[in-house]
């Protein structure tokens, strides 16, 4: 609770009467001593003010500090330091000042108000509420403080006293919504429910038609069981103002709750046909709705509400949203894709949406050049946010951009700080792929190791692990270990059967090689060129030459193959 403090005015004249002037008569050398410390004080004190005005607090206080050395009885000197102190939140020193002021000068308003203050952020209400009491016992003028004291009574759970002082304030203002609601809450607090219905009841007779206050009584009456009670006040409105779909949303609630399907599909149906109910108020209840058991009468609602909410709402963010949520939940993800796209053309800075769009776009095998612009964006927008980090790390390092990659990696991850720790394994795993590819392989090994320390059967870092090794022709028996765990639970795995290849290979064990890569060749519809390169070497290391030959002209063109390949077609031998 702030109770503003009003600035002194006229502060040289305030000056004149509080201090005096010159006398005449000849005065003591200790009396003019006074008089001149008293002068210097004023001139001070208004220095003070006029920095304050400016709003330099630093100097203002220095100033009145100085004066205060000159003049420590002047209760204005007192206040304004106090006041200062107050604004830089330094209450307990505020607190020796604003005291001061008060016992020099008892009866000042501004400097009771002060001290009110003071109490009031030291959660002190109670001394803070007997300060604003005396004041408005004092004068007639000071009822406008009346509002303040409510809160003070509220802080103190003095709510009978709060009740009582909302009462006057509605006697002091005339009758007003946040008063009325207030009396309202302190009512439900003290479980005098038929106090609080009365006062809902009379909100809505001030301000008739105004839907905002029927819903805040029917959530009471239906938080306390009077269903039927809170029917017949949102019926009795609609009956007298029948445009108001945030009624018909309510009473959709409440009808079913009571089990009448058939009425709250009607009202659902006409609110949101209604242009005037908004579109996030309709995307968060259809949201509910796609989360029920499918059925065919939920189905039927789901397609009626969405071509009025495409009808109404074209063009609204929330509602295309959903309605990309709907092609997600039907299995379209192609669908979906375009509607969460068109979401973010009307509002690029949603998180939750570009999120879905990239996920998605991911889950589709979009072009990551693609894919990449759009975390691009979104590390721009939300740059504390790991996940979009992460994201981007993955894209670049899709497109072939290493360092780049890297670096937006070791950026989710320390943004991340473990405070997700699934994210941060994943992080790693992708984090080993950037290492790999920039030439890093300890540093790749290392990220591996942080992955299978926490999850030892996580199938990217089994299969990469295990095929990096292999390349390096290092730790052969772990990689064999790895990818063999990998062939046994995924046995039509194309990706892991070439890899299990290709280390039993580097093993010498080019007939368990041959059998493994027929296996991978056969599970997979388009053999990349790396697998028809290495099915190659594996027949030319068992003889095979001519039968080699032929497999390298086929990986010829195609994708990851080695740097001999065309020196092992031109030259018909094996080229490491």
């Amino acid at each position: 609770m702030t109770i503003q403090i009003k600035k002194i005015l006229s502060i040289s004249l305030l000056l004149l009467i509080s201090f005096g002037a010159f006398s005449q008569e000849k005065l003591s050398k200790k009396e003019r001593k006074k008089q001149l410390n008293e002068a210097q004080a004023s001139r001070l004190f208004i220095d003070g003010q006029r920095y304050l005005m400016q709003e330099d607090f630093d100097r203002a206080y220095f100033y009145f500090q100085k004066a205060r050395e000159l003049s420590p009885e002047q209760p204005a000197i007192n206040f304004k330091i106090a006041e200062i102190l107050l604004r830089a939140n330094q209450v307990d020193k505020a607190l020796e000042f604003g005291m001061k002021a008060v016992e020099l000068d008892p009866d000042n308003k501004y400097y009771n108000l002060v001290m009110a203050e003071v109490y009031s952020k030291q959660n002190q209400p109670k001394k803070a509420a007997a300060i604003l009491e005396k004041l408005m016992a004092n004068t007639d003028e000071n009822q406008n403080y009346i509002l303040d004291l409510a809160s003070l009574y509220l802080a103190g759970n003095e709510f009978d006293k709060a009740l009582e002082a909302l009462t006057a304030a509605e006697d002091y203002y005339g009758l007003a919504p946040q008063i009325t609601l207030q009396k309202q809450k302190i009512f439900l607090r003290k479980n005098d429910l038929k106090s609080a219905i009365q006062e809902g009841e009379k909100l809505i007779d001030s301000q008739p038609g105004n839907s905002l206050y029927v819903i805040n009584l029917v959530e009471i009456l239906f938080n306390n069981g009077k269903t039927d009670e809170a029917i017949q006040q949102v019926e009795k409105s609609l009956a007298a103002y029948p445009n108001q779909p945030d009624l018909q949303m309510a009473a959709y609630a409440l009808y079913k709750d009571k089990g009448d399907i058939d009425k709250a599909e009607e009202l659902i149906k006409s609110a949101f046909a209604n242009p005037d109910l908004e579109g996030p108020v309709k995307a968060q209840a259809f949201a509910g709705i796609l989360q029920e058991p499918k059925s065919a009468r939920r189905d039927d609602l789901i397609e009626n509400l969405s071509a009025s909410m495409l009808a109404n709402h074209p063009n609204d963010a929330d509602i295309l949203t959903i309605l990309g949520d709907k092609k997600l939940f039907e299995g379209d993800r192609e669908g979906a894709l375009e509607l969460y796209r068109q979401s973010l053309t009307i509002n690029p800075a949603n998180a939750q949406v570009l999120q879905g769009v990239i996920t998605t776009m991911f889950e589709l095998g979009k072009e990551f050049t693609e894919i990449e612009e759009l975390t691009s964006t979104a590390v721009g927008e939300f740059p504390d946010r790991a996940e979009f980090w992460f994201f981007d790390g993955t894209a670049k390092l899709a497109v072939k951009k290493g360092e780049e990659a890297e670096t937006s990696l070791n950026k989710a991850l320390e943004i991340n700080n473990g405070k997700n720790p699934q994210l941060d394994l994943l992080i790693n795993g992708q984090l080993g792929d950037a290492y790999h590819l920039t030439g890093k392989s300890e540093k790749a090994f290392e990220a591996y190791e942080a992955v299978l320390k926490v999850r030892p059967d996580d199938e990217h870092v089994l299969n990469n692990y295990a095929y990096y090794l292999s390349l390096a022709k290092k730790d052969l028996e772990k990689a064999k270990s790895m990818s063999s765990q990998l062939v046994k639970r995924f046995p039509k795995n194309a990706t892991y059967l070439d890899t299990h290849a290709w280390v039993l290979f580097q093993l010498k064990d080019y007939e368990g090689a041959k059998t493994y890569m027929e296996l991978a060749l056969k599970y997979e519809e388009s053999p990349s060129g790396v697998m028809l390169e290495h099915y190659g070497d594996i027949l030319f290391h068992l003889g095979n030459s001519n039968e080699a030959i032929a497999y390298w002209k086929k990986a010829e063109g195609g994708e990851e193959t080695s740097e001999f390949l065309l020196k092992k077609i031109k030259d018909k031998k094996y080229y490491d």
